[in-house]
């Protein structure tokens, strides 16, 4: 069943909410970052635990603006597919993207099974065990 044309500007409505939602917060990050000194996540004594933990906060910053400039290249994807009318269309096996599927997860370019079976081949190896 293809998607109507309410579902479809209810999807388009999400991927715009949540790419502006993303900028907004890469903006903040970036800008709460650039404010932030080394001296001020490792306070005014330094020693090496305090720099290792001033590097790991400045990493996970990093990481999650990595992590949200994904997602909104995902998004514009997504707008993309919408603008060309391949929004919901599954880009392994063609079929359709169930609604729900989309709205949870707007930017999906696979259906559920397909989705499935590209995380079971791609899937990192598991961690040893005893």
């Amino acid at each position: 069943m293809a998607l109507s044309r309410e579902q479809l500007q209810e999807l388009e409505n999400l991927v715009r909410a949540r790419r502006e939602a993303l900028l907004a917060e890469i903006r903040e990050e970036v800008g709460r970052s650039r404010d932030e000194s080394f001296a001020a996540l490792a306070g005014p004594v330094t020693d090496s635990a305090d720099e290792a933990l001033a590097d790991l906060l400045s990493d996970i910053d990093n990481a999650e603006v990595t992590r949200d400039l994904g997602e909104i290249r995902a998004l514009e994807a997504a707008q993309e597919r919408l603008a060309s009318g391949r929004y919901g269309e599954c880009a392994d096996c063609g079929g359709e993207i169930g609604f729900e599927r989309l709205r949870a997860s707007p930017a999906a370019i696979r259906c559920v099974d397909c989705q499935r079976a590209h995380e079971k081949t791609y899937a990192h190896p598991g961690a040893p065990k005893l």
